[in-house]
């Protein structure tokens, strides 16, 4: 739980502090710009505070890594959700506007985490969950996005190294084996996600590993 806040904390931080200029640059998410991508985070932040307001009586069908579905194929941009996350983007004109709003629901979200019992049972996307393996998984969603973020701004600050490592740690239950030694935290993300290709070294050792990548996650 306090990882989840620490995480969440962070990425909306590094949001605040970007200049204006900064949000019409690329992201690491296809198909958006910085923009989008803080856009999306605010209906991240309203699909947390759905979530822990709507309990579930039946015993847990998923945990933290059996939460994420994982696609055969990379997303494009095109997919109708995506491309209306563009048009929401740009209906807020201002970057202080999209910072406030992120701002005010990310608040609330980080709280209602704060306050959440992790053994309550929750419902999402037809899942039932514990609210501490479901905020679990949320650390990987925050750390994804705070690479993302600053994928082509490299004065941002990054995530912070908690953060990292336990996403590494629950990647790699995903993909049912450890990355290799020699990746860093962020390597083991991006190439695991497949947000960056591997090197030909990379490859090499990810040949020796059972770990199945990438994996794309949604």
């Amino acid at each position: 739980m306090d990882l989840f806040s620490r995480s969440w904390t962070a990425l909306r931080a590094a949001v605040a502090e970007l200049p204006d200029e900064d949000f019409e640059r690329p992201s690491g998410c296809a198909g958006w710009l910085v923009r989008d991508l803080a856009c999306h985070l605010v209906i991240d932040a309203q699909d947390v505070l759905i979530t822990l307001v709507t309990p579930a009586a039946t015993e847990p069908t998923r945990d933290a890594a059996t939460y994420w579905e994982v696609a055969d194929t990379p997303p494009t941009g095109d997919d109708p959700l995506d491309a209306l996350i563009v048009r929401l983007a740009a209906a807020y004109v201002e970057p202080r506007l999209l910072k406030f709003h992120l701002d005010d629901v990310g608040s609330a979200a980080g709280r209602a985490a704060e306050l959440a019992d992790p053994n309550l049972r929750v419902g999402t996307r037809d899942q039932v969950l514990t609210a501490g393996d479901y905020l679990s998984a949320y650390v990987l969603e925050w750390t994804l996005h705070h690479l993302d973020l600053v994928a082509d701004l490299p004065d941002a600050a990054g995530p912070p190294a908690e953060g990292l490592a336990a996403s590494r740690e629950l990647l790699e239950r995903i993909a049912g084996a450890p990355f290799p030694a020699s990746f860093s935290d962020t390597d083991a993300l991006l190439v695991g996600t497949g947000r960056r290709a591997p090197t030909e070294a990379e490859r090499a050792e990810l040949a020796r590993s059972a770990a199945k990548v990438p994996l794309y996650l949604g």
